[in-house]
């Protein structure tokens, strides 16, 4: 499969990036501005926003992975296999 050429990927996906964008931009600003924002500040799903955003601005080419891995869990040997439904 040929990749869309750059321009044609900007023109078909701008307008989703930027609404995407905004909101994330409202939920981060609707987390500052909320009763408790200092203890938010410091929650983890707060800084794992935070590192999604570096690797989207460092710009690798495999910022989709990079932001995936930050939200994954590490894989545990230990985790139950699932069971057959019958």
């Amino acid at each position: 499969m040929t990749p869309l050429p750059a321009p044609r990927a900007l023109d078909q996906y701008f307008l989703e990036a930027r609404a995407r964008l905004l909101d994330l931009a409202a939920i981060l600003d609707r987390i500052d501005r909320g009763a408790g924002a200092g203890a938010a500040a410091t929650d983890p799903r707060v800084a794992r926003i935070r590192q999604a955003l570096e690797a989207l601005l460092r710009g690798n080419g495999d910022r989709a992975e990079q932001v995936q891995r930050i939200f994954s869990l590490e894989y545990d040997p230990a985790w139950a296999r699932p069971q057959p439904r019958f």
